[in-house]
Order: structure tokens, then C-alpha cells, then sequence
């Protein structure tokens, strides 16, 4: 369960940096390029102490699928960037694809 957490915040650090490097302006901006740097590395903080206990493969799928959704949602609603029908189905098939590797790829190592 705590892994879970640790996977859950990983997702958001990751998100939250990498709509901050949209803002920072090419690492320009000083403050945008601060919340960059954290966030990469909390993201990966945090996913390193959850793979002490789960399994890279479906793991890294739910992070970057996940991560992935998140940014395309953060860019629409911070960015006003399109999100047109392809993109939708894009972004589902992405969901489904998670889906199977967490069902289907264990998550748990012994």
C-alpha cells in the first residue's frame, strides 16, 4: 500500500515538473526551472524507494501512462492546448495499455 503512495506521488511530482519546464521558457525563468529540478527529482526519489517492493515493468507503465494523461490534461487546462478526438482515443488506448500490463504483468517481486 505504501508503494502505491509512493508510485501516486511520483506520478504527480513527475506532471508538476514537467508542466513547469512548459512554463519555464527553454529554463529561462528561474522559478519555473527550480520546480523543474524538484520535481524530476522527487519523482524519481520516489519511485526508486517504491521499486524496492514492485515490479519495474507494470510499474513503469502506470508512471508514465499515467504521467502522460496528466500532462496532456495539465497542458489543455494550464495551456489552453487542443485536446482533439484522436487525441482522446490516443489517450485511452494509453489507459487500456496500463491496464493490461498492471493486470496481467503482476506488480509485486518477492
Amino acid at each position: 500500500m505504501i508503494a502505491a503512495v509512493l508510485v501516486g506521488g511520483a506520478i504527480v511530482a513527475e506532471v508538476t515538473a514537467t508542466l513547469a519546464l512548459r512554463a519555464s521558457n527553454g529554463l529561462t525563468r528561474i522559478a519555473p526551472s527550480v520546480a523543474v529540478a524538484v520535481g524530476y527529482l522527487l519523482a524519481f526519489v520516489l519511485l526508486a524507494q517504491a521499486l524496492k517492493t514492485l515490479d519495474v515493468g507494470p510499474v513503469y507503465a502506470i508512471w508514465s501512462g499515467l504521467g502522460t494523461v496528466g500532462a496532456l490534461v495539465g497542458g489543455a487546462l494550464l495551456y489552453d492546448e487542443p485536446v482533439r478526438p484522436a487525441t482522446l482515443f490516443g489517450m485511452t488506448l494509453v489507459v487500456v495499455g496500463v491496464a493490461v500490463l498492471y493486470l496481467c504483468g503482476g506488480i509485486t517481486h518477492d
